[in-house]
């Protein structure tokens, strides 16, 4: 039986954690951001740290067949999932929100009544995980194919975040995807949430579902795949840490942790709670996430 108990007093908060308790200190309307961030980041500790490795056997080849055809590496058959941890994921999460207001209690109720029915969930879960993969460069964020999981998808995505980032840092470790140019993940097809500026000023696009990285041509939407410079408009944070590059092609963008300013490498975690000025920002200007 899976123990689901908390973890030991004893143990140490992660680097995000102790970054996350900072910000809220400095910027006291940021707190119940932080706060909730800071329960989910614990939460998916929990379950993280038992995640086996993935079963993906893939050889040079197919690989690079892989990568021409835009086809990500990672199937649903792949993912490592322990029906008992997933289950205590998507109630736990869904338990989160809701105390943080963040998703209504009909909602909830909906992702009870899903994790309760054992048999019908992983079907469930398998058509959800197929129809947010992979997002056309030419057409709108796909959306839930399932009744049952319409308007919970970012439940789904943050029950799924332990398993999938346990995928994406044994599969990045160990397979050659660094000449990936599509606009969504190279491992699991999730779209771009943020990205990283190196030093040398390129751009690694990060996933919003397994968090894996890879670099993608820093003046091109990743959403709609348009290179047109004159078509892209950016605007930075006070301090210059951060940066957004919106497209005014498919009005969306996508927000930046500039390291040749900051102090510190990308914490997505911290970071997507630093940037909800930005985020109103953009959206003033009639940009959309």
């Amino acid at each position: 039986m899976t123990d689901h108990r908390p973890a030991s007093r004893g143990r140490p908060e992660s680097r995000e954690v102790v970054e996350l308790t900072h910000l809220k200190d400095a910027h006291p309307e940021l707190e119940a951001a932080a706060t909730l961030q800071i329960e989910l980041l614990q939460l998916q500790r929990r379950v993280q740290g038992r995640v086996p490795l993935p079963t993906v056997h893939l050889d040079a080849e197919e690989i690079q067949r892989h990568v021409r055809d835009g086809r990500p590496i990672l199937r649903f058959e792949h993912l490592p999932l322990n029906w008992s941890d997933f289950r205590f994921m998507l109630r736990e999460t869904a338990a989160t929100l809701l105390r943080h207001d963040a998703i209504e209690d009909e909602e909830v109720r909906r992702v009870d009544t899903l994790a309760r029915d054992g048999n019908a969930l992983e079907p469930v879960v398998q058509r959800w995980f197929a129809a947010i993969s992979a997002p056309s460069a030419t057409s709108a964020p796909a959306a839930s194919a399932d009744a049952e999981t319409a308007g919970l998808d970012h439940v789904f995505t943050l029950a799924m975040r332990p398993f999938l980032v346990r995928c994406a840092e044994a599969t990045q470790s160990r397979l050659d995807l660094s000449s990936w140019s599509w606009g969504y993940c190279p491992v699991c097809g999730g779209e771009p949430e943020f990205a990283a500026i190196t030093p040398a000023a390129d751009r690694l696009l990060v996933c919003g579902r397994c968090t894996a990285r890879w670099k993608f041509d820093p003046m091109t939407c990743p959403y709609c795949g348009n290179n047109d410079r004159t078509r892209i408009t950016s605007f930075a944070s006070r301090d210059g840490m951060y940066r957004i590059a919106a497209c005014d092609v498919c009005t969306r963008y996508l927000k930046a942790h500039d390291g040749r300013r900051a102090s510190r490498p990308l914490m997505l975690p911290v970071d997507t709670v630093a940037t909800l000025p930005l985020d109103a920002a953009a959206m003033q200007k009639g940009y959309k996430a």
